[in-house]
């Protein structure tokens, strides 16, 4: 009898510490939510592991577009979020769901397609020049058509052109639904234009005869930034971690990181943040 009670105090004290241990595990761990362009870059393999060995925690990346990380903070189901539409992060902390907006680090669009040119925007004077080109030409487009932030700036600038390209989808504006690099792989297969960051471009293995075709147009700024969720309106957001992961992104040594991140010896993001 004694044997068993013996035998039933330990099993309740392992438990016990088996679930102090899981809910200190979960206690060091937040969740990011982000793009699909920066994780495909290959950015957070490179910093995150630094920011654990520093601080002990653990930053899980929920990678979709935009419009979808967007919506997973709105929800509550982050404690911090990283993408590249101002115009909609500065309404996700206007409207309160989240606390502050920080200008974390940029790249730029670029517009890619075979290097044929057939709709030749090479000698482009604007990125609206050469998209008036590619329809004028009707050569094939490949469109995220995801709500991204790389497909949010693509309708922008055709917006600029006055024209909607969704009037002609299933023609030769194509939208795929898919993320960056699908939508990349479709575009070479179908010998088609593309607008997408220059991180993933540079990243991306499959460029056979693709190439970038039209670059450094203002226009084409990629600006990302990053905000902790508001623990106001969701009170389980861990806000303490969510804090001390933006605050160590925007400090010299996360902002060194990201400044040293490269790929075939070009770098991929500029920091942005001055502490």
């Amino acid at each position: 009898m004694l044997k068993n009670k013996f035998h039933l105090i330990v099993s309740t004290l392992a438990l016990a510490f088996s679930l102090g241990s899981i809910k200190y595990a979960i206690a060091d761990s937040i969740i990011l939510a982000s793009t699909t362009s920066t994780q495909n870059s290959g950015l957070f393999d490179h910093i995150l592991p630094a920011f654990t060995k520093e601080s002990g925690i653990t930053v899980n990346v929920v990678a979709v577009g935009t419009g979808a990380a967007l919506k997973l903070a709105r929800n509550g189901d982050a404690d911090v979020l990283m993408v590249h539409h101002k115009t909609s992060e500065e309404k996700f902390v206007k409207d309160g769901f989240g606390v502050e907006r920080f200008d974390l680090m940029h790249n730029d669009f670029v517009l890619v397609g075979p290097d044929s040119d057939p709709a030749s925007i090479q000698s482009s004077q604007s990125v609206v020049a050469a998209l008036q080109l590619i329809k004028k030409q009707k050569s094939p487009f490949l469109s995220r058509g995801d709500d991204s932030g790389t497909n949010k700036r693509e309708l922008e600038l055709w917006h600029e052109t006055d024209f909607d390209p969704k009037s002609v989808s299933g023609g030769w504006y194509r939208e795929t639904g898919s993320g960056m690099g699908a939508t990349l792989n479709t575009a070479v297969a179908m010998q088609g234009y593309a607008l997408t960051d220059r991180a993933t471009w540079l990243s991306y293995k499959n460029k056979q005869n693709m190439k970038v075709l039209f670059e450094r147009d203002k226009r084409l700024f990629n600006q990302y930034g990053i905000i902790v969720v508001n623990p106001e309106k969701y009170p389980h957001i861990k806000i303490k971690a969510a804090n001390k992961f933006v605050s160590w992104l925007l400090s010299p040594k996360g902002q060194s990181l990201i400044a040293s991140y490269k790929v075939a010896g070009q770098q991929l993001f500029s920091p942005d943040a001055i502490q």
